[in-house]
């Protein structure tokens, strides 16, 4: 009886073992992962479509190559399928190169991506376009023909832009390079950009420290404008933001919520936001390079959550090698 019983301990102790090292081995495979699908990827853009996460990235790689845009879409932020090349430069003919940074809507059942082309100077053709499709993979069709935006306004180059849509139903784009970002309404068809109340086209909203990168969101009554500092292919790479009542601000800088973690990764920068429908729960999509790979393009899409405090501000985002936990949509 004595032996049976030692017998009987012993199996039950390790039965409670596999169980333990089972549920570890499924969380490990319910977490995502950092970078969450494989390829060099940057400037990633988030939404939701339906019970599906969309990403819309740009094709890291130099600019001639840079010729076309894939899309990932999962079902719980774990399991990415990807959809190649959902825009290229064959549908868009003014575009010869640097297809990069989209931005991403649905409005009537139609799917839009708003992109940069060309790295335009002045004289140049190139900058600011938008491509229509009936799915969010494609494929996307060329809504204009033309850039929507061609031209050097308040020395914003014309990239990098964000559409952000206001409470009263009007479409905002926040975008610019060099330094500058430039805030227009438009048009309800995306075919162009209207005037404001003032009768002007363009606002400069730059704030401090401001390079590239802006996105928006709106919580609890603040507008969170967020945007990208330092060089875009060093380590330095970061994410700022400010905060304001208006989504035309002003926006003063509060500080730096995403940047390199030097036991992680380096150049963690121009984001986007994913709201979970219903909930105060937020994750910050990103990209950001390999420790020791020093190449400009080597850059990965990442994911990670963000939080914010009591008093309504952005915690420092904590970058991880784990990424987010599996959260499907219902």
């Amino acid at each position: 009886m004595k032996k049976k019983s030692t017998f009987n301990v012993s199996f039950i102790f390790l039965l409670t073992v596999l169980i333990i090292v089972n549920k570890a081995n499924a969380q490990t495979k319910e977490m995502s992962g950092n970078p969450i699908f494989s390829g060099w990827y940057a400037d990633p853009e988030a939404t939701i479509y339906g019970n599906q996460y969309w990403i819309y990235p740009t094709y890291s790689a130099k600019y001639e190559d840079q010729v076309f845009m894939d899309a990932f879409s999962s079902p719980d932020l774990v399991h990415w399928t990807k959809h190649h090349s959902v825009l290229d430069t064959s549908e868009i003919h003014w575009a010869k190169k640097a297809m990069w940074a989209p931005a991403v809507l649905e409005k009537k059942g139609k799917y839009y991506i708003f992109f940069g082309a060309n790295d335009v100077h002045p004289g140049e053709v190139g900058g600011i376009g938008v491509a229509v499709a009936d799915h969010p993979a494609g494929p996307f069709k060329d809504l204009l023909g033309k850039p929507l935006i061609n031209k050097i306004v308040n020395g914003a180059q014309p990239i990098d832009q964000f559409v952000y849509k206001n409470d009263d139903g009007s479409y905002y784009m926040f975008y610019g390079g060099w330094g500058h970002c430039n805030v227009v309404k438009l048009k309800s068809d995306f075919t162009g950009i209207q005037p404001f109340a003032d009768g002007t086209y363009y606002k400069e909203i730059t704030p401090k420290n401001y390079v590239e990168g802006p996105c928006m969101l709106k919580r609890k009554g603040i507008y969170y404008f967020m945007w990208s500092e330092g060089g875009w292919g060093g380590p330095n790479y970061r994410v700022a933001y400010a905060m304001s009542k208006s989504p035309l601000g002003p926006f003063k800088r509060v500080g730096v919520i995403l940047q390199q973690d030097p036991s992680i990764a380096t150049g963690a920068g121009h984001h986007s936001v994913i709201k979970i429908p219903g909930k105060d729960k937020y994750y910050i999509v990103y990209h950001r390079r390999p420790l020791g790979d020093d190449k400009a393009n080597d850059r990965q899409v990442c994911i990670d959550e963000m939080h914010f405090d009591k008093d309504g501000k952005i915690a420092p985002v904590k970058i991880t090698k784990e990424g987010v936990k599996e959260h499907k949509l219902k």
